[in-house]
């Protein structure tokens, strides 16, 4: 299996971007995985929920995987988002996204809500590809939730050693995973950066979010790890308000696209359907916490962050 001591920090989920008629837009693509590299993210993430996978043809991913990749040019690792029925459907997917480049990928759980059932698709998932497998661990949006006692034994007969755990309270199963883990597993938070300072003080390895300023998680990150777990709590409380507001239910997305769009980062903030793309007095309430925090929308380059 791939080394994956890399397996920790920052790492951007990065959206889908459109065109403004709805077709992928691989040359926004390719400036979003520039700008995320020139802010100094540790590694990717590409379709996952926020990526719009769902939405996307089996022809659209395979697009956007080679693209990612072929930019990125083993700079920072990939991590590819898979979901399927089924865990052979499942395998396929990891198979293609490790042919096309990926370092690791991060895998929803099979919907049945069975614990053995949960513990054999994601052995057989790491048993059949030579990357690593991360846990997705978000049940509002799969409808399965995963306990602590199955990621657990994951990692200490499973072969799989990481999760991105977004299922509230975060903080308490953090801890009750690595309480039961004994060290075989590590934990990503997630969760649009809500809770990323009191995941680092659970013992997080990093987060796996889309928040659109990833400057800002980047700092918080470097400060916590230098030992500066005060600096790193002004960094967080500062950025808090834009934080919030961009993690809105059903809004986040679109949020964040925006963002993008406004930095000059991609060409259009179009959400597919059944999104929801934002009306003119949010962009204003957006625009308005982006200023109070700090921050410009007419800079197209990362941004310096205020500690």
């Amino acid at each position: 299996m791939t080394d994956n001591k890399h397996l920790q920090g920052v790492y951007t989920i990065m959206p889908t971007p459109f065109t403004p008629g709805g077709e992928v837009d691989l040359d926004s693509v390719s400036n979003l995985v520039d700008f995320q590299i020139e802010a100094g993210i540790h590694g990717l993430a590409i379709l996952g929920f926020m990526g719009e996978a769902h939405k996307l043809s089996g022809r659209e991913r395979r697009a956007v995987i080679a693209r990612v990749t072929e930019r990125v040019a083993g700079r920072v690792p990939v991590w590819v988002g898979i979901r399927a029925i089924g865990t052979p459907a499942t395998i396929e997917q990891g198979i293609e996204a490790q042919e096309l480049g990926a370092s690791a990928v991060f895998a929803a759980p099979i919907d049945v809500q069975a614990d053995a059932a949960i513990f054999r698709h994601y052995q057989q998932l790491q048993a059949a590809l030579e990357i690593p497998v991360l846990i997705h661990d978000f049940p509002e949006n799969f409808g399965i939730t995963v306990s602590p006692e199955v990621v657990a034994r994951l990692g200490k007969e499973g072969g799989v050693h990481y999760i991105k755990m977004e299922e509230p309270p975060v903080n308490v199963k953090t801890t009750r995973i690595l309480e039961l883990s004994d060290g075989q597993v590590h934990v990503f938070g997630g969760l649009g950066g809500t809770f990323f300072l009191e995941e680092l003080e659970r013992g997080a390895v990093g987060t796996m979010t889309g928040f659109a300023f990833p400057e800002v998680l980047l700092r918080i990150y470097e400060l916590f790890r230098g030992g500066d777990h005060q600096g790193a709590a002004r960094v967080f409380d500062h950025y808090m308000p834009l934080i919030r507001y961009e993690f809105q239910p059903k809004l986040g997305l679109a949020l964040r696209k925006h963002t993008y769009f406004r930095r000059g980062i991609i060409a259009s903030d179009h959400v597919r359907a059944p999104g929801a793309n934002i009306d003119p007095v949010t962009v204003a309430e957006l625009e308005r916490i982006v200023r109070r925090v700090g921050f410009q929308f007419d800079v197209t380059g990362p941004q310096a962050v205020r500690a």
